[in-house]
């Protein structure tokens, strides 16, 4: 009986554990599947696209790539989570080469996915300040996936105008 008694109370907790992060890991999921997508994209461009621009002003393809990257450690650091060390903020943006951006693109992602998973449920309602707006840590952490959303929608764009099929749709 006591055996009985001690497993249902561990499964309980296990099960409440998992259910505390459901949330989390759900965004972890998607963005783990945009961050496929993207680096399928980066790599469906050839190195001479990189530089291509739909109008004077506006993002390159290589800018775009570049600013999801150093945006996924922007709302990072706002939500209260330190930059790595080896992470140049203001060198990011200029990084060349597709094996260079991958790099930098797959490790914003693993930071970004390591410290959704790090905030605690019980932390969703916590007031967050951007400086362009305050929100809840939750809003905070959707406002990550959404933004890479965005910018994924607009490299689709930037692919389609250089005659480049988003390999998903092949």
């Amino acid at each position: 009986m006591k055996f009985l008694v001690s497993l249902v109370m561990c499964l309980t907790t296990v099960f409440a554990t998992a259910q505390d992060q459901v949330v989390q890991s759900n965004l972890k999921g998607l963005l783990s599947h945009q961050q496929s997508q993207i680096v399928d994209l980066l790599n469906a461009f050839s190195e001479d696209q990189m530089d291509w621009r739909p109008a004077e002003g506006v993002r390159s393809v290589r800018e775009a790539f570049m600013h999801i990257a150093s945006s996924n450690y922007f709302l990072a650091s706002g939500m209260g989570f330190e930059t790595p060390e080896d992470v140049d903020m203001n060198a990011i943006n200029n990084t060349t080469g597709k094996e260079n951006m991958e790099a930098a693109l797959n490790k914003s992602f693993a930071f970004i996915l390591d410290k959704i998973g790090q905030i605690n449920s019980s932390d969703f309602e916590k007031e967050v300040d951007f400086g362009f707006a305050k929100m809840s840590m939750l809003s905070a952490m959707m406002l990550v996936l959404e933004h890479v959303s965005e910018h994924k929608g607009q490299l689709i764009a930037y692919a389609r105008s250089n005659g480049v099929v988003p390999p998903w749709s092949q």
